[in-house]
This record gives C-alpha cells, structure tokens and sequence, in this order.
C-alpha cells in the first residue's frame, strides 16, 4: 500500500488539494499529512515498538512520518526521559526499522536532530549543560550551565553534521536542526538566554550565527540526499523572548538553507495547548505571517481534526503542510478516512493531552481515544484491522455504556460476534462522561462518547438498548454465553479520603449541605446558601469544574485540597499553570496542603500540612474525595457461579471503573483489551506482552 495521493468517489472535492504531492527539496511528500516529531517513549531503547508506531501512520496515510527528538552530543543526554539517542551506528541500527515501516507503505522518513543546551538532562551522562551563556536554567533549581567555548560551539556543529550524515545513510528522507521550544537553537536566538558580546551574541545577525552555521554544516553533509528542515517558534508570548518580528527575520536568513520550516508558537505547554484552553488551530495568528518571509513549504500544528479548515490553509498559502502530533496518535488513518470520505469514522483528537502524560509520566505513549496507541508491536493491536473471535457465534452482553462497555462492544463487533447487546441503565450513553463533558471547559471530552455512538450505530451486530437497568436475575435470562459487567463508579457519599482512609466525620450526601459531583450534576441538588468548599482529592479534571461551575452560577468558592497544588495531574497534561491562572481569574480562592476532617453546616474543619488546626466557613460543601467502583451486580452474579453457569454463561467478566475507578483512557483501554482477547484461554487475565525488542 502506498502513500494517498488522491480521492476516492465517496470524498468531497473540495479535500482534494490535501492530496497533492508538494516537492521538499530534493525529497517529495506524496501528500500533504505530516506526523510531525513527537515523543513516544520508544526511542532507540525499543526499536520493534518505535518502528510499529511510525509504520502504522505511514499506513494510515501520512505522507510524512518523524521519529522524536534525538540527541546529537553526549552532553544533550536527555535520562531519564526517553529519546532516539543519535549518537553511533547502533542507534542507527535500531532506528533502521522504523525508516523501513516508513518507507513500506510509501511515506517520507524524518529524524529531528536536537541538542537541548541547558534544557539538557543529562541524567545518564553526568556532564554540565551548556549554554550560550553562564545563565541558569528557569525551570530546574539549581543547574547553571556552562558557558559554550568556540570550541564547543565547532564540536556541537560538527556532531550535528554526522549525526546528519548518519540520519542519510540510514535512509532518512528529512534531517532537522530543531531548535524550537526552548532548545540550544532558540537558546543562542533570544537576548533572555544569550549575553554573550562575542560574534554569536549581541545583534540578531551574530545571534542567529549558530543556528545557521549548523544548517550549512547539514546541509553540506546531506548534500541532496536528503531535505533539510527547521523547527523553529515564531513566538513566545513571554519568555525566552523572541518577537515574530525578530524571527520573520530569522527564517529570511535561513531561507536559503532551509527546505521545510515546522513552525510553533509559545513554550510546549502553549504549543501544545489542551483543548479546555487553546482553540483548534490557536497558534494562527502567529504561525500565519511566516510566508511573509519564505515561499519554501512551511508545516505546523494545531490540533487540527477538521478537514474542511486543513483544506482552507493549504489552498490559502497560510500552510503547505498539515502538522500533527495528537490527531495522529488518536487516528493515524485520519489522512486514508478524508480520502475516503469517511469525515464520520475519524476518531478526533479530544485535546486532553493524556498522550502526553502517558509518554512522560509512564515513558509509553497512549491514547484516551485510540486504545491500541503505543500496543502495536507489543500486542499486535491495529487501529482498523482486528481479528475475528474464535467465539463469534456466542452471544454477549455489555452492561453498563459508558467509555469501557462501549469500547469494549464495539470492538467485539468489530472481530465478528453476531450478537452484542449494550444495556444501558441510563437514557444516554457515556458513563461519568455524560456529565464531566458538561463542566467548563470539557467540552471536547465528549469526542470519546460521540465517536463510539457514531460507530455503534453503524454496527451490524452491535445492539444498543438505553434506559433499562438490569438486575441479576435479569441478566442470568438473559440469554447471553458471555457477559460483561461495566457498571462504572460512582463518587462516596461519605467523603472517605485518600489521606486518611476514612470517612471524613459529619458528611452524608443526604444532608442539605453535602454535595456529590452526581448530585451537582445529575440530580440537580443545589448548595445551600452563597459560600461554597469544593474539596478536591481527585487532583484532575472534577474538584476544578465544579468550582468554574460554581462559580459561574454565582457562588463565592474556595478549592480545599490535600494537594501541593491545585489539580497536580494537570501539570502532568500541560495545563496546571493555565488552569490555576484561570480559576485565579474567576476569583476562586485555594487552599492547598489542607487535609479536611469534618464538616457541617457551618463549615469545614481539618488540619494544614503542620498540622495545625484550619477552619473555612461555608455553607455547603461538594466532596470531590473517593470513587467507589459499582460492584453489586458483579458480586451477585460471581458469588454463585453454579447459577451463572446454569443460565448458559460460558464468561462472566468486568472492566472499567467496575474493577477499580480510574482515568478515563484506561477504562477504555480495559474495555478494548478484554474484547481483543475474549477468546483467549483467560479474558480475566490480560495475555502477555512482547517484551523482546531485538534490532
């Protein structure tokens, strides 16, 4: 199968300009969908599962396909975050696969090349940062660089050169100089990191000296083998400092040296904004202006999910090339699905940067869309192909139609069981998502529900049935051979809390003046008088929604959480600072490192992390403390298996938050695994996974 160079009957013509193949310098991109580097917690470390990730999107139909950011020098080591170490033919070895998954399915294959100045980690290696200058790092305490020699600078450019060369033979199509987001390029480019006064300091001529010293040194090693590319921010709204003017005026110099530009706006968390704050397509304004300064194609992300708006930047000249990191990972067949004008089975990125969290916090990219995200290789899962059940003639029933069941009937719909009935308790389908999507802000969480019930209607044997909750006995006459419980969970009535394991004294969602999230959002109970605690042990997306909703509703609030900071996975998905500047806003007050012990009608009590008595009047209180998982059918059913196997039931299982409450791309993927291995010897027991990664 090769790269999509063209449109099928069934696609709208005015998609047709997204497949037109555009030179890139020497190398040309048969269309104009472009994964650009992202990180996937792969590296060089596992090479079978970096090249299954990167052949699948090449498959899928991206014209261009980029591994992520690989290190250059030993002094850009990036341990323990994981990276495509680029230093020595083993490296190349082992990225050699992923060039080849690449290429087998008709795409180009591009390496970002990066050194990282004092953003390096240098975990592994132990030797200093280096910098342009003697200035320390913003972020981590306590690193001061040291200040790059000449001879420095002639060695980094030199490693970067055979680090190119290297990238040639093999087999890349596209080498980078990255020196976007933060990284030694933008380092020597802006005032704020570089105070040097010899010829790579001072006016923006000498401070871009490096820059585009090492472009001509790439360029001269690649020769026209390979295109050469920039990854460059157009804008920092902030620090480190650099206008859109001053770097208009960077890409004109570097024009001549350059053949792609991948162009971002902001720091990473900006670039990469979620979608409770950055519209699709934010970083525009910004990104735009740069044809002003090149006709060479120019690339760049912003979440895009809507072809329609693909198609307008492409024939406007504003992009050439549509970048994607995040819908590529939620839908790598997004490109083959426009060409097939299937806009409906495009499984859109919700922008809740679980991925992101996924790769840096458990160094293994996911997915709260695309359950088969990083499992390629190590389970053999493919976003579109599954294989049909050995079981297919056995009839089965999903209770409980929030994101586990549905995922998981829909899959078993995919691999052929004739029968798949989804019983919902409640008169729409979503779980936890039917409400969480209507908070501020959340909106785009709706995305894993609606595409479900887009594809579950298209099913031939998927049959869905709302409003009927079903008892045990119901279910044992049911008539199904296999049934699954995904009956989800539900927050504690009785504040039960993770820093203590008990119930906090006084609260009983009975009284007026407790609240449960289901209660605010479901049930329509409402706070009892103007002030309001929201007690947050969750540290997410729900103690903070319910206090924007709150608030907008005219209460006076105050977050109490037991947390260093307000909602700390947040920071894990890139928007804790965003999120706590924007409650600041709103004028919700937080208390931090606050553990609550009881509550009444008149306030909140419990101590601070000293240990010292606090005290918060209130009228009401929402607690945000503990799900439970519903287990009570489960525990029915199981506790008398002589009874189960007498109605017919080969298979009794769960999944989701039935088994234990979590985040909502885990449950999917527990929905979605049990369904791929419904006829292994054990569905309850997850099959091993493959841990060999032989080069």
């Amino acid at each position: 199968m090769t790269g999509i160079t063209g449109l099928s009957a069934e696609a709208h013509p005015r998609h047709a300009v997204l497949f037109e193949p555009i030179a890139i310098g020497p190398k040309v991109l048969p269309n104009r969908f472009y994964q650009v580097p992202h990180a996937s917690g792969f590296g060089v470390a596992m090479p079978r599962s970096q090249a299954a990730f990167r052949g699948i999107k090449a498959e899928g139909g991206w014209g261009g396909v980029c591994v992520e950011y690989a290190p250059v020098s030993r002094d850009s080591d990036e341990t323990p975050a994981i990276a495509a170490d680029f230093f020595d033919e083993d490296d190349a070895a082992a990225l050699r696969l992923t060039v080849d998954a690449i290429h087998a399915h008709g795409a180009l294959a591009g390496l970002e090349l990066f050194h990282g100045g004092v953003e390096s980690v240098n975990g592994s290696s132990r030797q200093p940062r280096i910098a342009p200058s003697q200035l320390a790092n913003i972020e981590q305490p306590g690193v001061v660089p040291k200040e790059m020699t000449l001879d420095d600078i002639a060695r980094v450019q030199r490693e970067w050169a055979e680090a190119a060369r290297r990238a040639r033979d093999c087999g890349f199509d596209i080498v980078y100089v990255y020196g976007a987001h933060g990284y030694l390029g933008t380092q020597f480019l802006s005032p704020f990191f570089n105070h040097r006064s010899d010829g790579y300091g001072g006016s923006l001529a000498n401070r871009a000296r490096f820059w585009l010293e090492t472009l001509s040194a790439v360029r001269d090693a690649v020769g026209d083998d390979c295109a050469v590319a920039t990854r460059i921010g157009v804008d920092y709204r902030g620090e480190p400092g650099i206008t859109i003017d001053e770097a208009l005026r960077f890409v004109s110099l570097a024009d001549p040296l350059v053949d792609l530009f991948d162009v971002n706006t902001g720091t990473w968390p900006q670039d990469s904004g979620t979608s409770r704050y950055f519209a699709e397509g934010h970083g525009r304004p910004w990104t735009s202006q740069v044809r002003q300064a090149t006709r060479k194609p120019i690339v760049s992300v912003g979440r895009f999910n809507n072809p329609d708006l693909m198609a307008e930047l492409v024939r406007s000249g504003e992009l050439d090339v549509i970048g994607a990191a995040r819908p590529a990972i939620a839908d790598p067949f997004l490109p083959r699905k426009i060409a097939e004008g299937r806009i409906e089975d495009i499984r859109e990125c919700t922008g809740s940067n679980v991925c992101i969290l996924k790769e840096e916090v458990n160094r293994h990219v996911g997915c709260v869309q695309n359950p088969t995200a990083g499992e390629e290789y190590r389970r053999g899962w493919h976003p579109e192909a599954v294989p049909a059940s050995r079981l297919a003639d056995v009839p089965v029933l999903v209770v409980g139609g929030g994101p586990a069941g549905m995922e998981c009937a829909l899959t078993l719909g995919r691999r052929g069981h004739a029968a798949v009935h989804l019983v919902e308790a409640e008169p729409e389908l979503g779980g936890h998502l039917r409400w969480l999507r209507r908070l501020p802000t959340l909106g785009e969480l709706g995305r894993v529900v609606d595409w479900r019930i887009t594809q579950l209607a298209k099913s031939e044997s998927a049959t869905v049935i709302t409003g009927r909750r079903l008892s045990a006995a119901e279910v044992l006459d049911y008539g199904a051979g296999i049934v699954v419980l995904a009956t989800g969970s539900t927050w504690r009535t009785d504040g039960l809390q993770p820093r203590t394991h008990e119930p906090v004294a006084g609260c009983d969602a009975s009284l007026p003046f407790v609240l449960t999230p289901e209660q605010f959002m479901l049930e329509a109970k409402r706070p009892r008088g103007p002030r309001v605690v929201v007690y947050d042990c969750e540290g997410y997306l729900v103690g903070p929604g319910i206090a924007e909703r709150l608030r907008l509703d005219g209460h006076g609030v105050t977050i109490v959480t037991p947390f260093d900071v307000v909602s700390p996975v947040s920071d894990e998905t890139l928007e804790g600072s965003f999120l706590r500047q924007h409650l600041h806003e709103l004028g919700i007050v937080v208390r931090r490192g606050v553990v609550v012990r009881s509550v009444s009608s008149s306030g909140v009590a419990g101590v601070d992390e000293f240990d010292e008595p606090v005290e918060l009047g209130c009228d009401s209180v929402v607690m945000v403390t503990q799900r439970a998982s519903q287990s009570a059918l489960w525990e029915q059913l199981s506790g008398d298996p002589a009874r189960v196997a007498g109605a017919g039931i080969r298979g009794l299982y769960r999944i989701g938050d039935a088994v234990a409450p979590r985040m909502t791309s885990e449950a999917v993927f527990d929905g979605h695994r049990l369904a791929m291995e419904i006829d292994s010897s054990d569905p309850a027991v997850p099959l091993p996974v493959n841990r060999r990664e032989p080069v």
